[in-house]
């Protein structure tokens, strides 16, 4: 079963940045691909950027331009660059398999993000 461990989380100031990071144990990281999903208090998990295994990347209209995915298949991690912070950014950040794709692994603990002056 492949864990997933997310890391980078923290408080920021809107207009701030922060750099989260997804590992993933297990060798078949590298055919999957993957995405960042967030969930704010009592709202629904959303997908809001996705990279396939070569690298292509896709972002939700409201993160467009301000996060960028990549990954390192050789570490089993993706990262999550935000800039441009909002406070309607705060949010439990995952990471996962792209729904779209993928069956779903176990989900791990997330990292919060909060954005507030």
């Amino acid at each position: 079963q492949v864990q997933l461990v997310e890391s980078g989380g923290g408080l920021v100031q809107p207009g701030g940045s922060l750099r989260l990071s997804c590992t993933a144990s297990g060798s078949i990281f590298s055919i999957k691909a993957m995405g960042w999903y967030r969930q704010a208090p009592g709202k629904q998990r959303d997908l809001v950027a996705a990279i396939t295994s070569g690298g292509s990347t896709n972002y939700a209209d409201a993160v467009k331009g301000r996060f960028t995915i990549s990954r390192d298949n050789a570490k089993n991690t993706v990262y999550l660059q935000i800039n441009s912070l909002k406070p309607e950014d705060t949010a439990v950040y995952y990471c996962n398999t792209d729904r779209r794709r993928h069956s779903f692994w176990s989900w791990g603990q997330g990292t919060q993000v909060t954005v507030s002056s």
